[in-house]
């Protein structure tokens, strides 16, 4: 009788679930459909046009290394722009130093940057893309400083600087 009873509370302990303290998680990942863009390329022709660490991280949403992008400590007035199709993307003066090891930005250039949900490390985050290329930069949090409160933490390698005149 008493093994019954346990395998009884065994049974509706394992059957109970909780959601109380879950968090939200991605358990897998959905098919993405596949979006058009204005400038649209095949995996050969844009190998052919970007250095091997800009394929990598524009074109299969990698991120480079911390602290190794020359844009890091650029002070100059200016626009960055995306390293595969030069569309406009971050005016210099929403560029800020985050201590992250990643180019920052507090605003976009709007119209000119996409987003997306990741949940590639296990949880959403937003991606940010190139509106007219697709190619990814990185993503975006809301720890910013003002105005907008929002921290673009974008790979340099997606970008190219262009000098005010």
């Amino acid at each position: 009788m008493k093994f019954k009873i346990a395998i009884a509370l065994l049974v509706l302990f394992v059957s109970c679930k909780g959601t109380s303290q879950e968090k939200e998680m991605a358990k897998e990942t959905k098919p993405s459909q596949k979006k058009e863009f204005a400038v649209q390329k095949t995996n050969s022709e844009w190998k052919k046009e970007l250095t091997d660490s800009q394929y990598y991280v524009l074109r299969e949403a990698a991120t480079e290394n911390p602290f190794t992008s020359e844009l890091l400590k650029n002070k100059e007035k200016g626009t960055y722009v995306c390293a595969a199709c030069a569309t406009p993307l971050f005016k210099s003066y929403t560029k800020f130093d985050s201590g992250t090891g990643w180019p920052s930005f507090y605003e976009e250039i709007k119209g000119n940057v996409a987003y997306d949900v990741d949940y590639k490390i296990g949880y959403k985050r937003t991606e940010e893309h190139c509106a007219t290329c697709g190619g990814h930069l990185g993503h975006v949090f809301e720890d910013g400083p003002n105005p907008t409160g929002l921290r673009h933490c974008i790979n340099g390698v997606a970008l190219d600087f262009v000098p005010a005149e």
